[in-house]
């Protein structure tokens, strides 16, 4: 059994947006998943991007915003939806409401996702 407390949780960030790095290869002897709870400001935003060789898991927990999908795209995201991105799908994700935006993210394999944003335990 592993348990980490709340104040080892490293927190990651860029403008308007914190990555909590709940359970990652830094602090978890598990091989298999990175999970993540994310917060968006409003009109905060995560660039459309794409993990090569990572499975990516969104479930929403709070607030509104759209999904941003290859070739321009969007779908609403909301408190309660469940996404789930394949190896290579271009995603990304911005707060349009009026309120904090929460997700949990679970990717496997793992991701140190340390190159995405600067880093700032909290």
């Amino acid at each position: 059994m592993e348990f980490i407390r709340a104040e080892d949780i490293v927190s990651l960030s860029n403008p308007g947006v914190v990555s909590r790095q709940l359970l990652n290869p830094d602090n978890s002897e598990s091989r298999r998943v990175t999970v993540t709870e994310v917060h968006l400001q409003p009109g905060a935003s995560q660039p459309r991007h794409i993990h090569e060789a990572s499975e990516q898991i969104w479930y929403a927990t709070a607030g509104e915003g759209k999904l941003l999908l290859a070739d321009g795209g969007e779908k609403d995201f909301r408190a309660g939806d469940v996404a789930r991105f394949a190896d290579g799908d271009v995603h990304g994700l911005r707060n349009d409401g009026e309120g904090e935006f929460v997700y949990i993210s679970v990717t496997a394999p793992p991701i140190h996702f340390g190159y995405a944003y600067g880093s700032d335990k909290q």
